[in-house]
């Protein structure tokens, strides 16, 4: 977790002053800062925008500056420009950012950045909720070990259950008890916090899962796990595969490269399928808002049409994400659970 923290700190893509009422301003409204806005990360937390007045809860910023030194204090002293030599970046590549003004007036990011962004104070809420669960139903357990299962542990049991035996014992095998505790932490901790962005106040709805650092720390830990475990079979598998003509392996070694980069990419399609299924659907729901303002700056009769649609729309999405929150903590435990298996898989016996 403390990786994912570190990671996350320091990925920060947004600074949330602006929110829809904002962007309607003379040029008209601009769907495409709107949404990046959302769904990126923040030094603050917007609440409300109140007529031009933004409700927002200022965030811890910790850093530490090549020229000054350490410093900490809250996001609020950045809101009116620069502070301490410190100030939010306009532009690309630092837009959205911490940035210091070095001496020859060049902008350059502090040398540490570990901030307790948006990103990361959903990341600690949701490791909250989830030691909350687990210590309570598993205290449960241990109180009344011969009970059948009441309250919470009536709703989490089905979850650990269809992990252990849809996923990790027909993908894995017999040594599938040595992957539950991962499979049933990356399972839960996807879930939650698909579930939470999907609940539009504070302090929920952050994009956490649909930010690449989230993704791609849980992508290292499976290829991590899957190389720590992986046998001697494993490896012979990968420099000289079976049933592969002679002449894909000799001179050129073509197949054991192909297998060699397979293995890499596999944690690469864990990060991009976790990522990109939740950001689209954040982005799908934030455009559809969109048409709102852009029909309403048109007309307003026609705003009020298209909000009709576009909030029952909204809410069909909203249906469809609890399925895809599910579906994709479902996806990736099952391919780390294949991962593992093919590990740790023993040559089948000569008959």
């Amino acid at each position: 977790m403390i990786v994912v923290f570190l990671a996350t700190g320091n990925n920060t893509n947004a600074q949330h002053h602006e929110e829809g009422a904002t962007h309607a301003e003379s040029e008209g409204f601009k769907p495409g800062p709107f949404i990046v806005d959302h769904i990126g990360d923040a030094y603050e937390w917007h609440i409300i925008t109140v007529n031009g007045h933004h409700v927002s809860v200022p965030l811890p910023v910790i850093i530490y500056s090549q020229q000054s030194g350490f410093h900490c204090f809250l996001s609020s002293k950045l809101h009116h420009g620069e502070y301490m030599g410190l100030s939010i970046g306009e532009a690309p590549p630092n837009k959205g950012k911490i940035v210091e003004q070095l001496s020859d007036g060049t902008l350059k990011k502090p040398l540490i950045d570990i901030s307790i962004t948006k990103n990361v104070l959903s990341l600690f809420v949701s490791v909250i909720i989830l030691l909350w669960v687990f210590i309570s139903v598993a205290n449960r357990y241990k109180a009344n070990p011969n009970r059948a299962p009441k309250g919470l542990q009536s709703l989490i049991e089905p979850f650990i259950m269809f992990i252990r035996d849809t996923i990790a014992r027909p993908a894995i095998g017999k040594q599938y008890e040595r992957f539950m505790p991962y499979l049933l932490t990356v399972f839960f901790f996807i879930f939650i916090n698909n579930l939470m962005g999907l609940i539009p106040f504070f302090p929920f709805g952050a994009n956490l899962t649909g930010n690449i650092t989230i993704t791609l720390v849980l992508a290292l830990l499976t290829f991590i796990i899957t190389l720590k475990n992986s046998n001697r079979h494993y490896w012979i598998h990968i420099v000289n595969p079976t049933g592969v003509p002679w002449w894909l392996k000799i001179p050129v070694p073509l197949m054991p490269l192909i297998e060699f980069v397979g293995v890499l990419t596999k944690p690469v399609t864990l990060l991009i399928r976790l990522f990109a299924n939740i950001t689209a659907g954040h982005i799908i729901a934030l455009s559809f808002f969109s048409l709102i303002f852009i029909f309403g700056a048109k007309n307003i009769a026609v705003g009020y049409g298209m909000s009709l649609f576009s909030v029952a729309f909204t809410v069909f999405m909203t249906v469809l994400e609890l399925l895809v929150s599910v579906l994709q903590a479902y996806v990736f435990t099952l391919l780390s659970a294949i991962y593992f298996g093919g590990a740790i898989a023993e040559p089948h016996p000569k008959h």
